[in-house]
Protein backbone atom coordinates (compact mmCIF):
# COMPACT_ATOMS: atom_id res chain seq x y z
CA UNK A 1 0.00 0.00 0.00
CA UNK A 2 1.68 3.77 -1.15
CA UNK A 3 1.94 5.60 1.60
CA UNK A 4 -0.31 8.88 2.92
CA UNK A 5 0.14 12.11 1.44
CA UNK A 6 0.03 14.84 3.47
CA UNK A 7 0.61 18.61 1.40
CA UNK A 8 2.33 21.04 3.02
CA UNK A 9 0.59 24.81 1.44
CA UNK A 10 2.71 27.41 3.23
CA UNK A 11 3.56 28.72 0.10
CA UNK A 12 0.47 29.35 -0.70
CA UNK A 13 0.21 31.59 2.35
CA UNK A 14 3.29 33.08 0.65
CA UNK A 15 2.12 34.16 -2.09
CA UNK A 16 -0.98 36.06 -0.14
CA UNK A 17 1.88 37.21 2.24
CA UNK A 18 3.90 38.82 -0.89
CA UNK A 19 0.96 41.44 -0.58
CA UNK A 20 -0.81 41.06 2.66
CA UNK A 21 -3.87 40.00 0.94
CA UNK A 22 -6.80 38.21 1.10
CA UNK A 23 -6.30 36.07 -1.92
CA UNK A 24 -5.06 33.34 -2.42
CA UNK A 25 -7.44 31.75 0.22
CA UNK A 26 -5.71 28.83 2.64
CA UNK A 27 -9.26 27.33 3.00
CA UNK A 28 -9.61 27.11 -0.98
CA UNK A 29 -6.67 25.78 -1.42
CA UNK A 30 -6.91 23.00 1.44
CA UNK A 31 -10.40 21.92 0.06
CA UNK A 32 -8.58 21.44 -3.62
CA UNK A 33 -5.77 18.95 -2.13
CA UNK A 34 -8.75 16.81 -0.34
CA UNK A 35 -10.70 17.25 -3.21
CA UNK A 36 -7.76 15.33 -5.17
CA UNK A 37 -7.40 13.02 -3.11
CA UNK A 38 -4.30 14.27 -0.33
CA UNK A 39 -4.54 12.63 3.04
CA UNK A 40 -3.92 15.90 5.16
CA UNK A 41 -3.10 19.13 4.93
CA UNK A 42 0.42 20.61 6.66
CA UNK A 43 1.54 23.64 7.55
CA UNK A 44 4.16 25.66 9.52
CA UNK A 45 3.64 28.29 12.04
CA UNK A 46 7.16 29.77 12.19
CA UNK A 47 7.91 32.49 15.27
CA UNK A 48 8.14 35.07 12.62
CA UNK A 49 4.55 34.26 10.45
CA UNK A 50 6.40 34.64 7.25
CA UNK A 51 3.78 32.68 5.71
CA UNK A 52 0.95 30.91 7.80
CA UNK A 53 -0.38 32.86 10.42
CA UNK A 54 -2.74 32.07 13.37
CA UNK A 55 -5.83 32.59 12.21
CA UNK A 56 -5.18 30.00 9.41
CA UNK A 57 -4.58 27.86 11.67
CA UNK A 58 -8.27 28.09 12.97
CA UNK A 59 -9.98 28.32 9.62
CA UNK A 60 -7.86 25.38 8.67
CA UNK A 61 -9.36 23.21 12.06
CA UNK A 62 -12.75 24.46 11.18
CA UNK A 63 -12.27 23.42 7.24
CA UNK A 64 -10.04 20.35 6.81
CA UNK A 65 -12.17 17.27 6.67
CA UNK A 66 -8.89 14.69 6.32
CA UNK A 67 -6.09 15.45 8.97
CA UNK A 68 -4.39 18.66 9.86
CA UNK A 69 -0.78 18.26 10.75
CA UNK A 70 1.15 21.64 12.25
CA UNK A 71 4.72 21.56 12.32
CA UNK A 72 6.09 24.00 14.93
CA UNK A 73 8.65 24.40 17.27
CA UNK A 74 8.81 23.46 20.74
CA UNK A 75 8.40 27.04 22.15
CA UNK A 76 6.27 27.74 25.07
CA UNK A 77 3.92 30.11 22.51
CA UNK A 78 4.03 27.33 20.35
CA UNK A 79 2.83 24.79 22.60
CA UNK A 80 -0.35 27.29 23.71
CA UNK A 81 -1.11 27.62 20.35
CA UNK A 82 -1.28 24.05 19.48
CA UNK A 83 -3.59 23.03 22.21
CA UNK A 84 -5.38 26.45 21.79
CA UNK A 85 -6.18 24.89 18.42
CA UNK A 86 -5.73 21.02 18.84
CA UNK A 87 -4.88 19.86 15.12
CA UNK A 88 -4.75 15.92 14.80
CA UNK A 89 -0.88 15.91 14.48
CA UNK A 90 1.65 18.60 15.97
CA UNK A 91 5.40 17.69 14.16
CA UNK A 92 8.02 19.46 16.14
CA UNK A 93 10.87 20.94 14.04
CA UNK A 94 14.03 23.11 14.50
CA UNK A 95 13.71 26.89 13.73
CA UNK A 96 16.32 29.65 12.96
CA UNK A 97 14.85 32.83 12.55
CA UNK A 98 17.93 32.98 9.63
CA UNK A 99 17.13 30.19 7.66
CA UNK A 100 15.16 30.17 4.26
CA UNK A 101 13.36 26.68 4.97
CA UNK A 102 13.92 24.21 7.39
CA UNK A 103 17.98 23.50 7.43
CA UNK A 104 17.80 19.63 9.10
CA UNK A 105 15.97 17.69 11.71
CA UNK A 106 15.43 18.65 15.62
CA UNK A 107 18.09 17.44 17.91
CA UNK A 108 16.15 15.95 20.08
CA UNK A 109 19.25 14.39 22.11
CA UNK A 110 20.39 17.65 22.88
CA UNK A 111 17.09 19.21 23.81
CA UNK A 112 15.84 16.45 25.48
CA UNK A 113 13.92 17.96 28.68
CA UNK A 114 12.46 20.69 26.31
CA UNK A 115 11.23 18.00 23.80
CA UNK A 116 9.80 15.76 26.36
CA UNK A 117 7.59 18.69 28.11
CA UNK A 118 6.55 19.40 24.94
CA UNK A 119 5.30 16.00 24.10
CA UNK A 120 3.62 15.66 27.34
CA UNK A 121 1.97 18.78 26.81
CA UNK A 122 0.55 17.68 23.74
CA UNK A 123 -0.23 13.97 25.04
CA UNK A 124 -2.50 15.31 28.15
CA UNK A 125 -4.27 17.79 25.17
CA UNK A 126 -5.16 14.40 22.99
CA UNK A 127 -2.74 15.51 20.24
CA UNK A 128 -0.59 13.48 18.34
CA UNK A 129 3.04 14.00 18.74
CA UNK A 130 5.77 13.63 16.11
CA UNK A 131 9.30 15.03 15.70
CA UNK A 132 11.24 15.98 12.39
CA UNK A 133 14.51 14.16 12.48
CA UNK A 134 17.44 13.19 10.81
CA UNK A 135 17.64 9.86 9.90
CA UNK A 136 20.24 8.58 12.31
CA UNK A 137 19.86 5.66 15.37
CA UNK A 138 20.62 8.27 18.36
CA UNK A 139 17.29 10.85 17.07
CA UNK A 140 15.38 7.60 16.79
CA UNK A 141 16.06 6.43 20.31
CA UNK A 142 16.14 10.20 21.86
CA UNK A 143 12.39 10.35 20.58
CA UNK A 144 11.44 7.31 21.71
CA UNK A 145 12.51 7.93 24.80
CA UNK A 146 10.71 11.87 24.67
CA UNK A 147 7.48 10.02 24.07
CA UNK A 148 6.81 10.85 20.83
CA UNK A 149 4.54 8.55 18.73
CA UNK A 150 6.05 9.21 15.55
CA UNK A 151 9.12 10.46 13.38
CA UNK A 152 9.39 12.40 10.37
CA UNK A 153 12.70 11.35 8.56
CA UNK A 154 14.28 14.09 7.25
CA UNK A 155 15.22 13.45 3.13
CA UNK A 156 16.97 16.95 2.85
CA UNK A 157 20.67 14.96 1.83
CA UNK A 158 18.66 12.58 -0.08
CA UNK A 159 16.99 14.84 -2.34
CA UNK A 160 19.70 17.47 -2.78
CA UNK A 161 22.23 14.22 -4.35
CA UNK A 162 19.40 14.01 -6.83
CA UNK A 163 19.22 18.02 -8.49
CA UNK A 164 20.09 18.15 -12.08
CA UNK A 165 23.33 16.15 -13.36
CA UNK A 166 23.62 14.47 -10.23
CA UNK A 167 21.19 12.41 -9.98
CA UNK A 168 22.78 10.17 -13.03
CA UNK A 169 26.24 9.46 -12.71
CA UNK A 170 29.27 10.18 -10.44
CA UNK A 171 29.20 11.40 -6.63
CA UNK A 172 25.56 12.12 -6.87
CA UNK A 173 24.09 8.76 -7.88
CA UNK A 174 26.71 7.50 -5.00
CA UNK A 175 25.49 9.72 -2.44
CA UNK A 176 21.41 9.10 -3.16
CA UNK A 177 22.09 5.84 -2.85
CA UNK A 178 23.81 6.36 0.45
CA UNK A 179 21.15 8.42 1.66
CA UNK A 180 18.28 6.00 0.48
CA UNK A 181 20.38 3.54 2.86
CA UNK A 182 20.60 5.69 5.98
CA UNK A 183 16.44 6.48 5.27
CA UNK A 184 16.20 2.66 4.72
CA UNK A 185 17.95 1.44 8.31
CA UNK A 186 16.02 4.33 10.31
CA UNK A 187 12.79 3.85 9.06
CA UNK A 188 13.60 0.27 10.02
CA UNK A 189 14.69 0.87 13.40
CA UNK A 190 11.97 3.11 14.34
CA UNK A 191 9.39 0.61 13.34
CA UNK A 192 10.76 -1.82 15.37
CA UNK A 193 10.90 0.08 18.54
CA UNK A 194 7.13 1.39 18.08
CA UNK A 195 7.39 4.53 16.29
CA UNK A 196 5.57 5.54 13.23
CA UNK A 197 7.61 6.72 10.89
CA UNK A 198 6.78 9.65 8.08
CA UNK A 199 9.32 11.08 5.49
CA UNK A 200 9.72 14.60 3.83
CA UNK A 201 11.60 17.66 2.38
CA UNK A 202 13.02 18.17 -0.55
CA UNK A 203 11.00 15.73 -2.28
CA UNK A 204 9.88 15.93 -5.86
CA UNK A 205 7.63 14.23 -8.45
CA UNK A 206 11.09 12.97 -9.69
CA UNK A 207 13.04 11.43 -6.66
CA UNK A 208 9.45 10.54 -4.92
CA UNK A 209 9.35 6.92 -5.93
CA UNK A 210 12.37 5.58 -4.21
CA UNK A 211 11.54 7.02 -0.84
CA UNK A 212 8.23 5.45 -1.58
CA UNK A 213 9.59 2.49 -1.49
CA UNK A 214 11.54 2.19 1.27
CA UNK A 215 9.43 0.10 3.97
CA UNK A 216 7.73 1.47 7.04
CA UNK A 217 7.05 4.41 5.51
CA UNK A 218 3.73 5.46 5.86
CA UNK A 219 3.56 9.32 5.42
CA UNK A 220 4.86 12.11 3.19
CA UNK A 221 4.88 15.55 4.02
CA UNK A 222 5.28 17.38 0.64
CA UNK A 223 4.87 21.08 -0.32
CA UNK A 224 7.13 23.26 -2.41
CA UNK A 225 7.26 20.74 -5.35
CA UNK A 226 3.83 20.76 -5.32
CA UNK A 227 2.50 24.38 -5.54
CA UNK A 228 5.79 24.75 -7.71
CA UNK A 229 3.85 22.38 -10.47
CA UNK A 230 0.20 24.01 -9.44
CA UNK A 231 1.86 27.58 -10.41
CA UNK A 232 2.21 25.56 -13.95
CA UNK A 233 -0.95 22.70 -14.24
CA UNK A 234 -3.32 24.04 -11.18
CA UNK A 235 -3.54 22.50 -8.00
CA UNK A 236 -6.04 19.42 -8.49
CA UNK A 237 -3.86 18.14 -11.19
CA UNK A 238 -0.70 18.55 -9.58
CA UNK A 239 -1.41 16.86 -6.12
CA UNK A 240 -2.89 13.65 -8.67
CA UNK A 241 0.53 14.03 -9.57
CA UNK A 242 2.19 13.47 -6.80
CA UNK A 243 -0.24 10.42 -5.54
CA UNK A 244 0.85 9.14 -9.18
CA UNK A 245 4.19 9.08 -8.40
CA UNK A 246 4.37 7.90 -4.45
CA UNK A 247 1.72 4.66 -5.76
CA UNK A 248 4.30 4.08 -8.67
CA UNK A 249 7.01 3.96 -6.56
CA UNK A 250 5.21 1.75 -4.21
CA UNK A 251 4.95 -0.80 -6.76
Amino acid sequence: MAARLNVNIDHVATVRQARRAPEPSLVAAAMICEQAGADGITVHLRGDRRHIQDADLAALRGSVTTYLNVEMSVSEEMMGIALGVRPDAVSLVPENPNEVTTEGGLDVRANSDAVAAAIKRLGDGGVFASIFIDPDAGQIAAARDAGAQQVELCTALYAEATLGARAVHGEGAARAAAELQRLREAAALASQIGLKVAAGHGLTYRNVGAVARVAGIEEFNIGHNIIARAVLVGLDSAVREMREAIRRGAR
